[in-house]
């Protein structure tokens, strides 16, 4: 009697402690989940519930970036990714790896697949062309992501940030803190004929000169050089070096991105050079930029181009296309932004990806 009480005893105390570890293990997963939404939500890219008529489950939703080594690619996937998915649709990705070929391959085998909506954010204007004609056969619409495309594509609107307007509020607010003061500018872009880049060039330009032009009724637009940074910090770095080499008299750095200009801003430093130096950017609101402005005098402005609200706006127009709406304008912006000292603290984020 006495060893049946004894495994009594045991078994109780054992069934104890096995009901204490669920407890545990549920209360620690409801925190593990709970954190990882608190971290979605702190990095903006948690998802939006959109509006339907009709029942989004099982529908899917194909997005091809041109590549994912970079953080705003990365930010804008997942964006992307919890929209749909907030939204109970299934994302289908594919990685174009800076590869025009493995970019259309990516995209005919989402087409493949049978995806109800195909996002694109095309690597090159005119090679992706074909890829939107074989979805509309497919019965697939396109929307194209951030980038631009031909003309003659087959897609249903473009959805990026408003550049030209962007980069025309950087312009502006460079030349009103110039004044009648010399302007000796260098011009960091992206690469050559890209038409993002030209539009943010040319927003910045048009910005410049059309307040040269109200206040002091003449333009004095001196850009000494132009270089090249194929979109990277590397390439920033690079350029900035040359630019102080040929051109030690620069006191301005206007950019078609932030992440043109943060390499260069290495450059600039190693030169002594932070306190004779502006620099001005047409696009993108990247978080290190941001710190830059709020803690510094020498990064002067940036303008929003926020991946997460274009991925979140990319979704939403495909549902809407889903619900049968066909009226959408060519090119879908989101509201131009200039992130300054006076509002920089309002938009930094240091759990953003981007």
């Amino acid at each position: 009697m006495k060893t049946l009480k004894i495994e009594s005893s045991i078994q109780k105390r054992l069934f104890q402690l096995l009901f204490m570890v669920l407890i545990f293990n549920f209360y620690s997963c409801a925190e593990q989940l709970a954190d990882s939404e608190s971290s979605a939500e702190a990095a903006g890219t948690s998802g939006d519930v959109i509006e339907s008529e009709i029942d989004l489950r099982g529908k899917k939703i194909g997005y091809c970036s041109p590549t994912l080594n970079a953080p705003y690619y990365q930010a804008l996937w997942q964006s992307i990714k919890a929209t749909s998915e907030k939204n109970g649709m299934e994302f289908i990705s594919a990685d174009g790896q800076n590869d025009i070929s493995k970019q259309i391959a990516a995209v005919e085998d989402l087409i493949t697949k049978g995806v109800d909506a195909l996002l694109l954010n095309p690597i090159d204007p005119e090679a992706l062309v074909g890829v939107t004609k074989m979805a509309k056969t497919a019965g697939i619409p396109v929307f194209i992501i951030d980038g631009s495309i031909n003309p003659s594509a087959e897609y249903v609107t473009t959805i990026q940030a408003n550049n030209l307007a962007n980069g025309k509020l950087a312009g502006e607010w460079l030349a009103k803190k110039f004044g009648k003061q010399q302007m000796n500018i260098a011009l960091l872009s992206g690469n050559a004929g890209n038409p993002v880049g030209l539009k943010r060039k040319q927003g910045l330009m048009l910005g410049i000169t059309d307040e040269q032009l109200r206040t002091q009724g003449k333009i004095n637009l001196n850009v000494k050089t132009q270089a090249y940074t194929e979109w990277s910090y590397a390439g920033g770095l690079k350029a900035m070096e040359d630019i102080l080499v040929a051109h030690p008299d620069i006191n301005v750095v206007i950019t078609e991105s932030d992440v043109c200009v943060l390499g260069a801003i290495k450059a600039i430093a190693q030169a002594g050079k932070t306190d004779d130096i502006l620099i001005v950017a047409g696009a993108d609101g990247q978080k290190e930029a941001i710190k830059y402005i709020m803690e510094t005098d020498f990064y002067g402005c940036t303008a929003m181009n926020s991946p997460v609200q274009i991925g979140k706006n990319a979704v939403k127009y495909a549902v809407q296309y889903m619900n049968g709406k066909r009226d959408f304008d060519k090119n879908s912006y989101t509201a131009p932004l200039l992130i300054t000292k006076e509002n920089a603290a309002k938009y930094y984020n240091p759990e953003a990806i981007f």
